[in-house]
């Protein structure tokens, strides 16, 4: 049944490789779930789940700084909204389109459900490449995508924030003109704002943070700590760069990260101020940092192949393979935490299970960063500015509540230690209690 439902959503989802790959990780989770409530098939459950509420797709027309005339495509997918108003990043890279946001939206619903916070999943972004780019075309760029979005958002319906290519410069901006249209100060439509005009505090950690206190708590069901243990992160922009911050905080040695042109390693640890320099203020390159810090730089290399006892893939969805698990494996790695959505493949995936490889998939260990958003959502609507420790606490305490959701699901559903089972699971139990209690719509 459960393979004529994915041809059913093959057949009608033509091409989006990405929507099919995240839609197959979870409906192979849940066969044990449809074993003990089959009615939960006859009453089209999944298909109503893996098909968005809404899709916008708009054209983004807009200048550059010699006067040239660009135009990209925008996206907005508002998935699912049984447990809260759709919530949910903008990502703008090149390599955005319909597949690749209807799969973040897709992974968004269970991510945010399994937070207990009162939220939908959505997603949306642009085709837009903001690097390179000036402020000032970045900010017509905005403009324009923001004009188009306004009327689709709003604190009770839909909140975005910010992804891969949208940090707080692009939200400063996507704020400033749903204001300017709007005509209304409504600091809860957009998170990652600045904390002088209604953002939260430690929202920029939370991904890398959180990601790193479920990895953590993975190693405990182990006996083990993060205490002296080598890590290497793939990507260097703030996932990357707080996951190794925290890292380091509890004892580990993060020794390399990525971006696109190679890797970076240091074996006494990497010197995170001057990277937070070179990559974040200077929006640098890795090979420079390398040069002014002392690091040897690997030109173009797998960042995977550094040995380390935790790897985090925080990069992009697809970037750690097989191929990569293997060699992670061979030099005795013993936990995955994925920072980005999807970063690991299928094949990746089998093989750090096979060696029995504490695995943490998207959905619960980079959770933090949505966490938080709902955080600063909660401080928006009562007029409040919590402190950094308090925002931290609460993420520390939400973080370890999402690895005792998904680690006692897989153990009831007999899947002890199976992270991706008990996400899914527990994630999708939550989103069908809300479905099923608000009636078919």
């Amino acid at each position: 049944m459960i393979e004529k439902i994915y041809d059913r959503i093959l057949h009608r989802n033509p091409g989006e490789k990405e929507f099919h790959q995240a839609v197959w990780e979870v409906l192979e989770s849940l066969e044990p779930v449809f074993a003990r409530r089959p009615e939960l098939l006859d009453e089209s459950l999944i298909e109503r789940l893996c098909e968005p509420e809404r899709q916008i797709i708009f054209r983004v027309p807009w200048s550059d700084d010699s006067g040239r005339t660009h135009v990209n495509r925008g996206f907005r997918v508002e998935f699912n909204s049984a447990l809260g108003p759709y919530k949910g990043g903008l990502r703008f890279h090149p390599s955005v389109n319909l597949g690749v946001i209807k799969f973040l939206g897709f992974e968004q619903t269970f991510k945010n459900a399994l937070t207990g916070m009162p939220i939908g999943g959505g997603k949306g972004g642009s085709d837009f490449d903001p690097k390179g780019k000036s402020d000032a075309e970045v900010m017509r760029f905005c403009q324009s995508f923001m004009t188009e979005l306004y009327r689709h958002l709003g604190e009770y319906t839909d909140i975005p924030a910010g992804d891969i290519g949208v940090g707080g410069r692009e939200i400063g901006y996507l704020f400033g003109q749903y204001r300017r249209i709007t005509n209304r100060w409504e600091a809860g439509v957009l998170t990652g704002k600045g904390v002088l005009w209604g953002g939260s505090q430690a929202r920029t950690e939370a991904t890398g943070y959180g990601l790193v206190v479920f990895t953590e708590e993975m190693l405990k069901t182990r006996g083990e700590t993060l205490e002296g243990k080598r890590v290497v992160v793939s990507g260097s922009g703030n996932v990357a760069i707080y996951a190794m911050e925290k890292a380091r905080q509890l004892g580990a040695v993060p020794i390399a990260c990525s971006d696109s042109g190679g890797y970076v390693v240091a074996e006494k640890g990497i010197d995170l101020e001057l990277l937070k320099q070179v990559k974040l203020d200077e929006r640098g390159r890795l090979s420079e940092y390398a040069e002014r810090g002392g690091a040897r730089f690997v030109p173009g290399g797998r960042v995977w192949e550094v040995p380390c006892e935790v790897a985090l893939p925080s990069a992009t969805q697809n970037e750690l393979d097989e191929k990569d698990a293997a060699t992670l494996v061979r030099n005795g790695v013993q936990a995955v935490g994925e920072g980005a959505n999807m970063p690991t493949t299928p094949g990746g995936v089998r093989v750090l299970r096979e060696a029995d490889v504490l695995f943490g998939p998207g959905k619960a260990a980079n959770a933090g960063g949505v966490a938080t958003s709902a955080l600063e959502m909660q401080q928006n609507a009562s007029r409040d500015s919590w402190s950094f420790e308090h925002t931290e606490a609460r993420l520390t305490e939400i973080m370890r509540h999402i690895h005792n959701l998904c680690h006692t699901t897989a153990e009831r559903y007999d899947r002890p230690g199976d992270y991706v089972a008990g996400a899914n699971i527990a994630g999708f139990e939550l989103v069908e209690q809300g479905m099923v209690a608000q009636g078919l719509i």
